[in-house]
């Protein structure tokens, strides 16, 4: 299966040692070698870098390093293929607009007869490559797409009740992890995956570690956070890191089977819980 990695922060971070944590396991250290992406945002737009190859052994991955982008959003994807060539228009995370700015989609799972089941639904949006995922991505976005039409972008709550049933609509077909963001916010499912220590698939397929740093105080600066780089030396810092698997030693807290988060600014603004029945709609959390 492929991994996912996410970082959603209130000041610009460039990610260090987790993205190298990452990228070994495109190769390294796991069996994910067909090919790796990252997509820093700044703004509305997106800098997007993706390469067919294992991540572990990339010079794009150093590159990243060298250049140290600082974004308060990213994502990014190290692939195992398991459908569709190893090539680049089935490398992820894929992008694409819609109202006026890049909308940004991971996924790790099979999701097997999804497009059979689902051709008709896909509206104006057409996958480029062949997998499963971007078709899914292009079912979200057709979803999404009536939202955007008016002047003003959508309000959260309607932005995550899509979400929400686009996620139960994956999950019958198989694994459903995914990333999504429309640049402003992160939406995050967790469902299930092949779990190293049996082999065999079920929750958690998705992991969450929430930081923060204190701003300056008496002349102090403030403790860093491990495997970021503040962009502001002297701010307050909070970040929210999604992924497949813990990259640190720290207390990383699992993501229930069927979750839907959506964060921003490094906050979990929001949550549906995994045991609510499909007609319930998402909890909003007091920000």
């Amino acid at each position: 299966m492929c991994e996912l990695l996410a970082m959603s922060s209130l000041e610009p971070a460039t990610l260090s040692i987790s993205l190298e944590a990452f990228s070994e396991r495109g190769g390294l250290r796991a069996p994910h070698k067909d090919g790796w992406g990252a997509a820093f945002y700044a703004g509305r737009d997106v800098r997007r870098l993706r390469e067919t190859g294992a991540a572990s052994q990339s010079s794009g991955i150093r590159f990243l390093s060298e250049q140290q982008y600082r974004s308060r959003l990213v994502l990014a994807h190290v692939r195992q293929a398991t459908k569709g060539a190893v090539s680049l228009e089935n490398t992820q995370p894929f992008a694409r607009e819609l109202g006026g700015r890049m909308h940004v989609f991971a996924h790790n799972g099979d999701l097997i007869g999804i497009e059979e089941a689902t051709a008709p639904d896909l509206g104006r949006f057409r996958p480029i490559g062949d997998t499963d995922s971007e078709h899914a991505f292009c079912l979200l976005l057709a979803r999404l797409a009536p939202l955007w039409e008016a002047p003003e972008p959508p309000p959260l709550d309607l932005r995550l009740e899509v979400v929400r049933r686009f996620a139960a609509l994956l999950r019958p077909f198989g694994p459903a992890n995914f990333l999504y963001s429309d640049s402003e916010y992160l939406f995050a499912h967790g469902h299930e995956r092949t779990q190293e220590s049996c082999g065999r698939i079920e929750p958690p397929g998705l992991f969450t570690l929430c930081r923060t740093c204190p701003a300056k105080i008496e002349g102090r600066a403030p403790k860093p956070i491990e495997g970021l780089t503040l962009g502001l030396t002297e701010a307050h810092q909070r970040v929210t890191l999604i992924a497949s698997v813990p990259l640190t030693a720290e207390r990383w807290e699992p993501v229930g089977a069927g979750e839907v988060l959506a964060i921003a600014g490094g906050r979990i603004l929001s949550r549906t819980g995994a045991a609510l029945p499909e007609s319930s709609g998402p909890q909003l959390a007091e920000s």
